[in-house]
């Protein structure tokens, strides 16, 4: 399943940005996957923390081979068998003590939906091991919240030093290019994203360092 989004988002983001909305018409429509269980999906971003994506999708993939994809089958492992599928023993005690949480109550995943993207973030952030970052990935790449734009995102902010030609965007003015997003920031996100990755290739980074030689007697 992929992130969805149309010509109402897309005709918004022109209309607001126009250096955005050329970006959006070169680079046609982004392709991202989402994951709709928010247990699981939790679980694999903890996993990814820290390591490289081929690290973390093989340490997912051992989760999955074992039936650890709910809390009911996590809560029956000790820290020492999670940690033993390839995990930290610091990300190994997240994972049970969210596992627990879910079990118990505590910690409500269903009733997420019915909250506003505020009350997502603190309760996201109430886990151990879940900070305002990987609550917004949770929020886009899990639950498709529409207007989440990262401040925290290394690549949203290279993204927008790149489409607006600026050295470092500081947060006043991340701020204001959220607004102007705003009600569609995930798709802007998905789109600065994949400027970040070098979908306009002639758009460089600002604030990389030039190479010697690179200037002009």
């Amino acid at each position: 399943m992929e992130f969805l989004y149309g010509e109402t988002e897309l005709a918004h983001l022109r209309a607001r940005d126009a250096k955005l909305g050329a970006a959006i018409d070169r680079i046609g429509h982004v392709h991202r996957e989402v994951e709709t269980d928010l247990f699981a999906s939790v679980i694999h971003h903890i996993i990814g923390q820290q390591v490289s994506m081929a690290a973390q999708r093989t340490v997912w993939q051992r989760f999955q081979a074992a039936g650890l994809v709910t809390a009911e089958a996590v809560c029956v492992c000790t820290e020492d068998q999670i940690q033993a599928l390839g995990t930290s023993r610091r990300k190994a005690s997240y994972i049970l003590d969210f596992a627990q949480r879910v079990r118990t109550g505590d910690f409500d995943v269903d009733a997420l939906s019915e909250m506003d993207d505020a009350a997502v973030l603190d309760a996201l952030t109430s886990l151990r091991g879940i900070g305002p970052w990987t609550a917004e990935m949770l929020m886009i790449f899990c639950l498709q919240r529409p207007d989440v734009v990262s401040w925290g995102d290394l690549a949203i902010l290279r993204g927008m030093r790149m489409l607006y030609r600026r050295r470092s965007i500081d947060r006043k003015t991340f701020d204001r290019f959220r607004r102007r997003y705003s009600p569609y920031g995930t798709v802007a996100s998905l789109y600065l994203w994949a400027i970040a990755c070098g979908a306009l290739p002639e758009l460089t980074d600002p604030a990389a360092p030039k190479r010697k030689g690179s200037e002009s007697p």
